[in-house]
């Protein structure tokens, strides 16, 4: 019998760091030393009173049933009041919040809530490639935002006329930005209530990078705007605030109606996530705030290492102000810089077209290695841009 997948499945987008990925895997079992810094995959354990809170909770046999379809009321209280404490925002735990498998999955669901066939999505470029899943499945339509660095790396929404704004009817946002590394302002959030409010388009602001203060600010929330429950959601990871990549548990904040209808997809998708895993997301989310404020200042130092450095050999490159580096890169293709990077200085770093049409000017640089990895990195590059051809490893 001959299968032939429908064509919403052909239709998806393949994922550029899965090859890459297993490129890597290749070029280390063959014994080269490769710095990666490709993927955004912590680096370092989660801290260790949320796994004695997942332990204790998976001896319990009281977890091992099914629990609520919509998740623990317990987990959504502690996200309320993780926004409360952080950003000030009052949020209604039985009916603002979601609880997901990862920020990415609700990333794709709420294309699936929100598009129907011939609608228009306006998608940030660059941007986090997960989300034009969802549109793909919904047999939507993409129109780019282009993020320049002219402008701060923040859309222009009178850049779009009548024709695209009749059919606009979800809009993604994410700050501080992957893979840009920028931040967004409150009066830009709040220029974007009224801008949503105006053309009725649906607002998923993804946060996952929200709770990591670097500089000693921490980055603005999107419902930190005077209505912007009125007109979107916003998504929230614990993977890189608390290093739970693994765990696969994130959420989503704000506007119910669009909670309900993630709600109710969710239902047919996953039901709920393990009572265990939602136990020690309660731990990690209400309990002390030390272990994010250091995790911040270990991103900060390597930042601070890797930014001095090739700042020091030449290159012109903005202050992250997230795990991420946006490198600019001579000549303006980042698939072909990229790939002669690894092949001759064995430094593994994401393309910017990857994110889209306006990121080939780039490359993206993940900052979670530890110093003495990215000071190599920096030599490294430092070499391959001059042309010296130094072998990875050798003086």
């Amino acid at each position: 019998m001959r299968t032939e997948p429908a064509q919403r499945i052909l239709d998806l987008p393949r994922s550029s760091f899965a090859t890459t990925v297993a490129r890597i895997d290749r070029l280390v079992r063959a014994g080269e030393d490769v710095v990666n810094l490709c993927q955004g995959n912590p680096d370092l354990p989660t801290p260790p009173h949320i796994v004695e809170a997942l332990r204790t909770s998976v001896l319990d046999p009281s977890t091992h049933r099914y629990p609520p379809f919509s998740g623990l009321p317990e987990l959504k209280a502690a996200i309320a009041g993780w926004y409360d404490r952080l950003h000030g925002v009052h949020v209604d735990p039985e009916h603002e919040v979601a609880i997901l498998f990862g920020a990415k999955t609700g990333l794709v669901e709420i294309s699936q809530c929100f598009l129907n066939p011939g609608d228009i999505c306006l998608m940030p470029d660059p941007a986090f490639p997960d989300c034009w899943a969802g549109v793909v499945l919904a047999k939507g339509h993409m129109h780019p935002l282009p993020l320049l660095r002219d402008n701060a790396f923040l859309p222009d929404y009178s850049t779009l006329g009548p024709a695209v704004l009749d059919r606009a009817r979800l809009m993604f946002l994410n700050y501080p930005n992957n893979p840009t590394s920028a931040t967004a302002p409150l009066e830009f959030y709040e220029d974007t209530v009224k801008f949503a409010a105006r053309n009725n388009v649906v607002v998923a602001s993804d946060f996952a990078y929200g709770a990591l203060d670097f500089d000693g600010r921490l980055p603005v929330s999107f419902l930190e705007a005077d209505g912007a429950k009125d007109v979107g959601v916003e998504f929230i990871s614990l993977s890189k605030t608390f290093n739970m990549a693994g765990w696969r548990i994130g959420a989503v904040v704000g506007n119910r109606d669009v909670i309900a209808a993630i709600d109710l997809i969710q239902e047919h998708y996953y039901v709920s996530l393990p009572p265990f895993i939602q136990h020690a997301a309660i731990a990690a989310l209400a309990g002390p705030l030390d272990c994010v404020r250091e995790l911040a200042r270990t991103y900060q130092r390597r930042r601070d290492v890797f930014v001095t450095g090739m700042r020091d050999a030449g290159w012109d490159l903005d202050t992250p102000k997230t795990i991420y580096a946006w490198l600019p890169v001579p000549g303006g293709d980042s698939n072909a810089f990229a790939n002669d990077l690894l092949i001759q200085a064995k430094v593994a770093v994401a393309p910017g077209r990857w994110f889209g049409e306006h990121g080939d000017d780039y490359v993206r640089v993940s900052l979670l290695a530890p110093e003495d990895r990215l000071k190599e990195a920096v030599v490294r590059l430092a070499d391959f841009r001059s042309g010296a051809g130094r072998k990875p490893g050798h003086g």
